[in-house]
């Protein structure tokens, strides 16, 4: 019962970290936004436009905000395994509920959704600093489509391995909890 309590904060500990790094990214992001950057592009009809550098600055706040909800939704399951820990499972036994266990699952799944789409977010943002330096996509320059599709592509990669394999250790996780209680 320890080892699995064990194996699931780990898990929850690992999606809390990727949100920080991915949080770290935002910042980045939101440097572009606010400063006076001008594009490469030396077409002015091909360079971002206000609405481009707005659409950067709320893609950010977005994205912080879901890697602000999972991390915080992580953090109290991890204080909930916790407090497991320290009061013992006899007497959890007791308040043992089917909500809770529903409430517990929903939280996971809170928590997972809000790193996906913060990504999600932070993907879109991160191809809006793209148009902001390199110019529009309508323009059909390649650097700008080379570096958009590349970040794309790279990032849908990325959440089709990182998307399962988190959701399956921390549900095998949880699973594992529940049989180890009855």
């Amino acid at each position: 019962m320890k080892k699995t309590i064990q194996h699931l904060q780990k898990a929850l500990d690992d999606l809390v970290s990727v949100n920080s790094l991915f949080t770290f990214a935002m910042f980045v992001g939101i440097s572009f936004a606010s400063s006076n950057v001008h594009s490469l592009e030396l077409r002015s009809e091909c360079q971002a436009d206000k609405d481009t550098r707005m659409n950067l600055l709320v893609n950010e706040v977005v994205s912080f905000a879901c890697f602000l909800l999972s991390s915080l939704v992580a953090t109290a399951l991890k204080m909930h395994l916790s407090t497991y820990l320290a009061v013992g499972p006899e007497i959890i036994q007791k308040f043992r509920n089917p909500c809770l266990s529903m409430l517990k699952n929903l939280m996971i799944l809170v928590s997972t959704l809000g790193s996906i789409l913060g990504c999600i977010y932070l993907t879109l943002s991160m191809v809006d600093v793209v148009r902001v330096l390199l110019g529009k996509l309508s323009c059909m320059r390649s650097d700008t489509i080379q570096a958009a599709g590349s970040l794309i592509a790279i990032n849908v990669l990325a959440l089709a391995i990182y998307v399962p394999f988190m959701m399956l250790a921390i549900y095998q996780s949880y699973f594992n909890l529940d049989k180890a209680q009855k």
